[in-house]
């Protein structure tokens, strides 16, 4: 597993940077380079567990039909698409905010959220190497394995959005000149490059917990704290859309990531109190 989410999270962002900008593709060439690092990752996980389409699958068969098993799978799978569902909602009222502040400011944004969505591929890594670590850690019942995936994966987390917000500090403006011809939509991102440059380092946290609470299947709470920060985001945004115009957009966009790490922080103990009820009924 671990290794299926490093070769397509690897590939994405290789892909991306070519086809966003070295080929000009812009949102098009992020989701070509999605479709072909998800497919890729299918035939690559189907290729390591090739032993598995044996006889060890006819003994399987028992469990893929556990009713209780499939009743947790669907309530974890619907959980997150919930979640998933919430923050497209959010980055949608984001464009639509945005589009309020005229046609360069909205081309501007567009070109910024390249650098988010860059960010975003690049750093879910770390996030899907915790699901994997963590899961393993809870299924084995060791609330110190829990504890070390869970440190392992926000070191590394950190250290690649501090690369990154280093690239983006320094090589920011030439990547904007890059995916834009323009040169008010050119002047207007360099005005909101700042926040890019703070995204990673807000963000990554939050977006690393999802895997730690993935992993864990505590997906329930992880959709608590997305609905309660939803809630939150909204009122930044009339709180701050107003008075600070594009640039309280962007706070807002921050203050939902830097909102969503701060509460899973605070339920990260129930990560460590699964494991270890799990341990004492043994």
């Amino acid at each position: 597993m671990f290794a299926v989410q490093l070769w397509m999270n690897g590939l994405n962002v290789v892909l991306d940077l070519w086809f966003v900008l070295g080929l000009g593709w812009g949102v098009p060439g992020v989701a070509i380079a999605s479709l072909i690092a998800e497919w890729s990752g299918l035939a690559l996980g189907l290729w390591l567990c090739r032993p598995a389409f044996g006889p060890a699958f006819a003994a399987a068969r028992a469990r893929i039909a556990d009713a209780a098993a499939l009743r947790l799978m669907l309530a974890v799978n619907g959980d997150i698409m919930i979640r998933s569902v919430l923050l497209q909602l959010c980055f949608t009222a984001f464009i639509f905010l945005g589009a309020r502040f005229g046609d360069v400011t909205l081309a501007a944004n567009q070109v910024l959220l390249q650098f988010l969505e860059i960010t975003a591929y690049a750093l879910d890594g770390f996030a899907f190497a915790a699901e994997t670590l963590v899961g393993q850690a809870v299924g084995a019942r060791a609330v110190a394995g829990v504890r070390q995936a869970t440190r392992l994966a926000m070191f590394w987390g950190f250290a690649g959005a501090a690369l990154l917000a280093a690239a983006f500090a320094l090589a920011g403006g030439p990547i904007i000149e890059l995916m834009t011809t323009s040169p008010e939509v050119r002047a207007e991102a360099r005005i909101f490059l700042p926040w890019l440059v703070a995204a990673p380092l807000l963000g990554t946290a939050a977006w690393t917990w999802d895997g730690v609470f993935i992993g864990a299947t505590l997906t329930r709470a992880m959709r608590q704290v997305m609905v309660l920060c939803v809630g939150i985001y909204v009122v930044a945004l009339a709180v701050l859309v107003p008075t600070l115009g594009n640039h309280g957009l962007w706070a807002a966009l921050m203050v939902l990531n830097l909102v969503r790490s701060v509460l899973m922080t605070r339920r990260y103990p129930e990560a460590e109190a699964k494991a270890r009820a799990l341990a004492a009924a043994v």
